[in-house]
């Protein structure tokens, strides 16, 4: 069977992304049954940004399925300091089962999924949030059942969580409307692949500069910072 990568949402079909919420909540609801999912596995992340979230995340979650996570952090491994992030995938995929990396430039998570011979998932980079998705769509499914038919709304900067929320609207039937100030619009690039796959699914993709117009009508409003990290200057 060929590896699978966690790159972005945009990449997952519907049926995989239902899938993976309700295996989400099955593990939730019968937590004792996953015990020793991934027994004898081990996670290597990779951070070269920090987060509190995003390492307790996998830490924990690798130990409650019976797993070891290794947690590398941007002084502890030699990308960019005679190592290339390709010879770092061959490597690491020598040692571990899968490869979770936090990082500045999206290059540099799809590069570990094409020379690595293992699975990367992406816990971040300055595209895209891909998680942080699938945690918030699980959420929203909790909360209110079935989502087809309702809005989200983002308001704020059109950065990383603002385009893998834009995929996974679609995934789950949601309508998406997104307002940016000028010069903080999502990236156009990812706004055309989530109109792609708005109108595959029937869903919408509505940008804007006017929050009150996004907010209403919507199931659901979400921000973020203004200044993402490494962006603080």
């Amino acid at each position: 069977m060929p590896k699978r990568d966690f790159i972005s949402v945009h990449d997952l079909s519907a049926e995989e992304f239902d899938g993976l919420l309700r295996l989400a909540r099955e593990v939730k609801e019968r937590p004792d049954e996953y015990r020793r999912a991934l027994a004898g596995r081990t996670l290597g992340m990779i951070f070269q940004k920090s987060s509190t979230r995003t390492r307790v995340s996998f830490e924990v979650g690798m130990y409650q399925l019976g797993g070891h996570a290794l947690f590398l952090s941007a002084s502890d491994i030699q990308i960019g300091r005679g190592e290339t992030v390709a010879d770092t995938a061959r490597v690491l995929s020598r040692y571990v089962d899968a490869i979770m990396a936090r990082t500045f430039a999206h290059s540099d998570v799809v590069d570990l999924a094409r020379y690595g011979s293992v699975p990367v998932i992406n816990g971040l980079t300055d595209d895209l949030h891909p998680c942080q998705a699938m945690a918030d769509y699980l959420t929203l499914q909790e909360e209110f059942g079935e989502l087809r038919g309702r809005r989200i709304a983002y308001v704020g900067d059109g950065n990383n969580v603002a385009h893998s929320l834009m995929f996974g609207a679609a995934k789950v039937g949601m309508d998406v409307a997104i307002a940016s100030p000028a010069g903080y619009e999502v990236r156009e690039e990812y706004a055309a692949a989530a109109r792609a796959d708005a109108a595959a699914a029937g869903t919408r993709v509505l940008l804007s500069r006017e929050p009150r117009a996004a907010v209403d009508g919507a199931s659901a409003v979400y921000t973020d910072v203004w200044a993402s990290m490494g962006q603080e200057a």
